[in-house]
């Protein structure tokens, strides 16, 4: 008769829903809020960022009044730098950076996701983004920006996983 020893694997949880903290179900996302001068920019991030909630958490998004949890941004910085001109002084390939603070939190206020990094103060983390674009390659300003705010949105909801 072998008795299997299974002690040593209580422990452990299978699946996305062991990469996140297990006391929040549901989060509402307002809209983020933009020091930038562009238009739409935070709305456009907080469209991205609950996608990527929806795609990869077991979290649900929802209304106010129903999480219990809120997800608070604001893009602090956003501009472009010319990398590469040609002989007649056009761009040719230029770097966007985006800056985004972020605070997760319970109704109560309490803080749910803690910075990786280097802490900030009042409960925010940053998260920055950055992407290149070649106009040769057919590549437009806004289709660069929207690169960058899905790879931005994927870095925030990234924070949301509990460290290891």
């Amino acid at each position: 008769m072998v008795i299997p020893f299974l002690g040593g694997c209580a422990g452990y949880q299978f699946g996305n829903r062991s990469l996140f903290p297990q006391n929040v179900r549901y989060v509402y996302v307002p809209i983020f809020e933009s020091d930038s001068l562009r238009r739409d920019l935070g709305e456009r991030l907080t469209e991205a960022v609950v996608k990527q909630i929806e795609l990869r958490t077991p979290y649900k998004v929802a209304g106010a009044n129903q999480a219990d949890s809120i997800l608070r941004g604001r893009i602090t910085s956003e501009d472009r730098r010319i990398l590469v001109e040609d002989v007649n002084d056009n761009a040719r390939q230029m770097e966007g950076t985006m800056r985004v603070k972020v605070s997760w939190t319970t109704n109560r206020g309490e803080q749910i996701a803690n910075p990786v990094t280097v802490p900030i103060p009042d409960g925010y983390f940053e998260i920055t983004g950055s992407n290149s674009l070649v106009a040769e390659t057919g590549q437009s300003v806004a289709t660069n920006q929207q690169e960058m705010i899905n790879r931005l949105a994927a870095q925030i909801v990234s924070q949301m996983e509990m460290p290891w």
